[in-house]
């Protein structure tokens, strides 16, 4: 341990090992909670090592398979979900996860995966319906005096695992900045039914918690010091597709504040992860608004951004998710956003009630729409899961505007993204309320199920697939079936049908 190390924490201290070392402690079979969030704030050095270590056990003659469940706040990175995957050493994922050697495997049927809101996932464990927490590794900033620790760049769920856990090894990763300490605020307010009180957070910009993470130091059989970098991949410019719809919302906003539906700092902001949803904050960033506030899952570019030219004053979130050149400016420019950026647990930041009353605004992707508003954001032609649901439905079903945005087709226009029927169902028509393509933007407000297929149809879909959604429409109405929500069943799934055989739909 070096005169510069971030564990202050003389009885810790004494943990410290190699990364090689703290992997022998997790046996096969266990249940480990892992940090991070959307490729931030994840352990970097221990599932590298423990990787190879199952490799090599794997490869010994008449080895059992040696496999771990994986719980984490969100998605993670190739040096997490990447190398154990590649070794088949994940049994069972949750809650979210986006590394396409994972993928494989749960498409596959060789990883069972539970795709929970993210919301839910804090009190599924603490509840008991997971199963008992064996592990917990998390990555950590630094190590105080009285052992609390510092947190790294996502909270995500590492409060309940820390918590929940038997046993606890830290990852102490001096790659972040040291600048970060303060700007995290955990809640120790939450109970389970029926000894919960109300959370008193009332404006995004609140802090109701604590800078650190509680940890009993008798938990904790490893520290492990690392000096690596989030994983951080670069944005793409905004195209046309983006900006147009970027432009949609944009001025769907400004008819929302002339009514007086929206006061002209908008409400707190929700945005997913995306180049769209970059592109609409760059929107926003250009435009008339000053003083708006976030209230969120991530940190994007494009709300440093924001935050940088006083469009955005404060922004609520459980991580970064940001660019090479976003963490470049975050790094040289700590100090200005030191008060302006709050990181929360995610049960914290993707709160139900919180959405709900704060009245968010939130803005998603989707893979596909049918004509009545009901949109799938999972699954591909209904069987193979993309990434999972995330945080989307935490806010689409509280939020006071959810906003789904998708390009009008997909495969170089072999896939419309608007379809007689989605395949599979992840936020229902009562839960929609804007549906946005680069063609235009269908307001749901208030329609009945035929008046939402003629919004949909004329507004959002592609003008190659409007004719084959009008025909499906009328025939589906004059089907004696029934008019309120029209469909032909024998044919509602056959778009996806004649991709599956012929990759058009």
């Amino acid at each position: 341990m070096s005169d510069t190390s971030r564990i202050l924490c003389p009885v810790l201290s004494k943990r410290l090992m190699s990364a090689e070392e703290a992997a022998e402690m997790i046996p096969a079979g266990a249940k480990v909670g892992m940090s991070g969030f959307t490729g931030a704030g994840y352990p970097k050095a221990v599932p590298g090592a423990l990787a190879e270590r199952i490799r090599y056990l794997n490869a010994q003659p008449n080895a059992k398979p040696f496999r771990i469940s994986v719980w984490t706040g969100a998605s993670t990175a190739p040096e997490l979900d990447g190398v154990l995957a590649e070794v088949d050493g994940i049994e069972m994922r949750l809650p979210f996860q986006s590394d396409p050697i994972c993928r494989s495997r749960i498409n596959n049927g060789t990883m069972d995966y539970v795709d929970y809101h993210l919301s839910e996932v804090s009190q599924y464990a603490w509840s008991g319906f997971l199963g008992k927490m064996d592990i917990a590794l998390i990555e950590v900033a630094g190590i105080r005096e009285d052992g609390s620790l510092i947190p790294s760049s996502s909270i995500g769920n590492n409060k309940t695992w820390i918590e929940q856990a038997d046993k606890i090894i830290i990852e102490v990763n001096s790659k972040q900045n040291a600048k970060l300490e303060g700007m995290h605020d955990i809640y120790y307010g939450t109970a389970l039914p029926p000894n919960r009180k109300p959370i008193m957070l009332t404006d995004p910009a609140d802090r109701i918690g604590e800078q650190y993470l509680a940890c009993p130091p008798e938990k904790v059989i490893a520290v492990v010091e690392t000096a690596a970098a989030d994983r951080n991949s670069p944005f793409k410019p905004s195209d046309d597709v983006s900006k147009k719809i970027a432009g949609h919302i944009l001025d769907f906003f400004n008819k929302e504040i002339e009514l007086g539906r929206l006061p002209k700092e908008l409400l707190p902001i929700q945005s997913g992860v995306g180049n769209i949803p970059n592109a609409v904050l760059e929107g926003l960033d250009s435009g008339p608004y000053k003083g708006l506030t976030a209230f969120t899952e991530v940190i994007q570019d494009g709300m440093l951004k924001m935050l940088k030219s006083g469009t955005l004053k404060v922004a609520s979130a459980t991580a970064f998710s940001l660019s090479p050149a976003g963490i470049e400016e975050f790094d040289e420019n700590i100090d200005f956003y030191r008060d302006k950026i709050i990181l929360r647990q995610q049960d914290i930041s993707n709160h139900p009630e919180l959405a709900r009353r704060l009245g968010v605004i939130a803005m998603n992707g989707l893979i596909e729409c049918d004509l009545y508003g009901n949109v799938n954001s999972t699954h591909i032609m209904g069987t193979r899961m993309m990434n999972g649901i995330g945080g989307s439905g935490d806010f689409a079903r509280n939020g006071y505007l959810s906003i789904f945005v998708s390009p009008s087709t997909a495969k170089d226009g072999a896939i419309s993204s608007i379809v007689p029927m989605v395949s599979h169902v992840d936020h229902t028509e009562h839960d929609v309320k804007i549906i946005v393509t680069e063609q235009g933007l269908a307001d749901l407000r208030g329609l009945s199920p035929r008046q939402r297929a003629h919004e949909i149809i004329n507004n959002c879909a592609h003008p190659d697939f409007r004719p084959a959604l009008i025909d499906y429409y009328e025939r589906a109405l004059h089907s004696g079936r029934g008019m309120h929500t029209p469909h032909l069943l024998e044919e509602a799934l056959s778009w996806h049908q004649r991709y599956e055989e012929t990759g058009q739909m």
